[in-house]
């Protein structure tokens, strides 16, 4: 379908940008196909689960039934444009989550009618109100065995504190699931199977259905006489009609005081039409969305945003992807717009980039655009040098928008090539997919010469491998995934050094002295110079910083960084004639390694969070594994007939140990397993 810009007020106003978030495995992907289908933008269903949908295009998604990578469409829902990003589930692509979140105005939470409010889904929704997103939620799955509506609506008050408002319901649930109810419009909407759900009766309640729903519309009108005063005067008064309620719970779920919820089931394409209706009503278009603000670098100034079509271009790369080799920058405009050929400033890396093409991406395939304006979310090939979280504006508007939250890997995995040939050609792959997905890392094993890779997970490491022998024909040997440390400082050292060589023939002088303490956990790396700076060159301090910088990469224990330390620079010292940038950097170099022996160092490992849902029997079993794994059980709850199990334990003890936990439990224990912290070993 080929749509004429529209940049007024207007038609600005009839965007919206959304994403689909979730735990794994609750149906998000399915949600956003049903989407698509139902507004016309594909014409056959594809199935998670046959590994035909249209947003898990990539082979390895496919193959394993889960999104791995965001992915991007758009659809239109009659006068109205909807951008989506299907993100995934899994808790080792966080990052792709994050990076959506950043962009999007507003999200559909997709909840499991059996598990509720599940871990990753936790994360995410936590993600999204760091950023003041506000929600609509979509209880999936009503037709499966166990499906609790009221369950998931408690669930999701006690874990995620939020004021549900239920506008939909289900008629009954598992195999008596048949149909939705509206209680705004007191109406039943039975979905035609016949037809995959996409003709629906709209039919009037009867006595025994109006019984049913009194209570719960009596409820969400009790909630929004709270929140809206002339609500409950003309709730009082008998003079709510549904165009008003809509009006009522549009500005309540702006304001992020309620969270409309919808239900259904999208396998069974129960549902989904409604949840699109209440896309379009109740989440924000760009113009009302949430504004961003960044700073000016030329003066260090905060300065906001303001959602302009003519104002001047201003957007954030979220996103870089590698399309047949070639290098495509996802982006979302915030203000004014470009076309395709205009030059743009990227003022994060201080350099001039040449926008060649626009795309309006539909998952894996994409359509040519000649302009793009406030409110797109559209990819652009020819920008070189742009990185995620990288600004683009025009030369005249300095800014530099809030970078995208990056997260510490967890484990890595050491590789080598298999001859000369493909060695050469490693090092560009890696690179290509370092630019895509900023929690890989790269390092070298001074000792071996391996290249170590880490990530995010196991999952993490086995796609990029995978994706290297499908898109490069790469295979390259690989180790078996190791645990990524930390180093901290136990206690307060302080040392000196002085470096007095000759280094070819001219005399090269230094001398350092310094201290480290450690600081609290999560806090990073602080450097002060507390010296009279007026007295030294910047190039000798530069030298000096660099030095520690080079020094904590590797700390004295194992080689893993240095963390959470704090770095006082107290003395220099200079000869005449013979002081150089090279003395300084190994001084402080060597002061640095010296003062870390000195400071008890110690490691930090990764700890997990762990949740394990299990039948009753089975719980000593599952107590057990986890002592023997050395976890830490943190809480024990009841949720649909099963027992959740809540622990702490070190990464390194929980390599296959889903396989362990099927073979206690006879494969009926549910396992997820979230990034902790870094802590120190026991």
């Amino acid at each position: 379908m080929n749509i004429k810009p529209d940049f007024s007020v207007k038609g600005i106003g009839k965007i919206r940008n959304i994403g689909v978030i979730a735990h794994i495995d609750a149906g998000k992907t399915t949600v956003t196909e049903r989407m698509l289908y139902f507004s016309g933008r594909i014409h056959r269903l594809g199935e998670v689960h046959e590994g035909t949908a249209t947003m898990d295009y990539m082979p390895e998604e496919q193959e394993r039934g889960i999104t791995i990578t965001s992915a991007v469409t758009t659809c239109y829902w009659g006068a109205n444009t909807i951008n989506i990003i299907d993100t995934p589930g899994h808790v080792d692509f966080t990052i792709e989550v994050e990076r959506s979140l950043r962009v999007l105005d507003g999200a559909v939470g997709v909840f499991c009618a059996v598990g509720g409010v599940e871990p990753q889904s936790e994360t995410v929704w936590r993600q999204s109100e760091s950023y003041g997103v506000p929600k609509l939620v979509f209880i999936n799955k009503m037709d499966r065995l166990g499906a609790d509506f009221e369950a998931v609506l408690k669930s999701m008050s006690d874990k995620l504190g939020i004021r549900s408002l239920p506008v939909q319901i289900p008629d009954g649930a598992g195999e008596d699931f048949s149909a939705v109810y509206d209680i705004i419009r007191m109406k039943k909407l039975v979905f035609d199977q016949e037809s995959n759900g996409e003709e629906f009766e709209e039919l009037d309640l009867d006595q025994q259905d109006e019984e049913f729903v009194a209570p719960w519309r009596e409820q969400m009108c009790e909630v929004l006489s709270e929140i809206d005063d002339e609500f409950m005067e003309r709730y009082l008064e008998d003079d709510i009609e549904p165009a008003y309620i809509d009006e009522v719970i549009r500005k309540a779920t702006l304001k992020l005081a309620v969270v409309p919820v919808f239900s259904g089931s999208a396998l069974k394409n129960s549902g989904v039409q409604p949840l699109m209706d209440g896309v379009v009503k109740y989440l924000p278009s760009p113009l009302e969305a949430p504004k961003v603000s960044g700073i000016n670098p030329q003066t260090g100034v905060e300065q906001v945003v303001e959602p302009e079509a003519g104002g001047p271009f201003q957007a954030l790369a979220f996103k870089v992807v590698m399309d047949s080799g070639r290098k495509m920058v996802l982006m979302r405009i915030y203000s004014g717009k470009i076309n395709a050929g205009d030059t743009v400033r990227n003022f994060t890396q201080g350099k001039d980039e040449r926008i060649a093409r626009l795309f309006k991406i539909h998952a894996g395939r994409k359509e040519r655009l000649d302009i793009a304006g406030i409110g797109d979310i559209v990819g652009a090939a020819g920008l070189k040098e742009t990185r995620t979280g990288d600004t683009l504006s025009t030369a005249e508007t300095p800014l530099v928008l809030e970078q995208i939250e990056m997260y510490k890997p967890v484990i890595s995995m050491a590789i080598e090539p298999r001859n000369v040939e493909e060695s050469n050609k490693l090092e560009d792959v890696l690179d290509k997919y370092l630019q895509e997905d900023p929690t890989l890392t790269l390092n070298t094993d001074e000792n071996t010469g391996q290249i170590i890779l880490s990530g995010m997970g196991e999952l993490h490491l086995e796609v990029v491998l995978d994706r290297m022998r499908r898109e490069y024909k790469l295979d390259p040997r690989a180790g078996k995934p190791q645990v990524v440390y930390l180093e901290v400082p136990g206690g307060s050292a302080e040392a000196e050094e002085e470096f007095d060589k000759f280094l070819g023939e001219d005399k090269h002088y230094g001398y350092v002295r310094l201290s480290v303490e450690p600081r609290e956990r999560g806090a990073g790396r602080d450097v002060v110079f507390e010296i009279d700076t007026g007295e030294w060159s910047s190039e000798w301090m530069d030298a000096v910083a660099e030095g520690i910088d080079d020094g904590l990469q590797s700390g004295v224990i194992k080689g893993f960084p240095v963390q959470d330390v704090k770095v006082r620079i107290l003395e220099l010292r200079k000869r005449d004639g013979e002081s150089s940038v090279p003395g300084y950097h190994m001084a402080a170099g060597r002061a640095l390694k010296s003062a870390l022996n000195a400071a008890s160092p110690q490691l930090m490992e990764p700890i997990m969070d762990v949740e394990i849902s299990v039948p009753e029997e089975f719980v000593g079993d599952v107590i057990g594994l986890l002592g023997a794994k050395g976890a830490r059980i943190e809480n024990m709850l009841d949720r649909n007939k099963q027992k959740i199990v809540q622990a702490l334990s070190p990464l390194r003890n929980m390599f296959g140990f889903s396989t362990h936990l099927r073979s206690a439990t006879q494969g009926r224990a549910g396992f997820a397993m979230k990034f902790h912290s870094f802590d120190v070993l026991d």
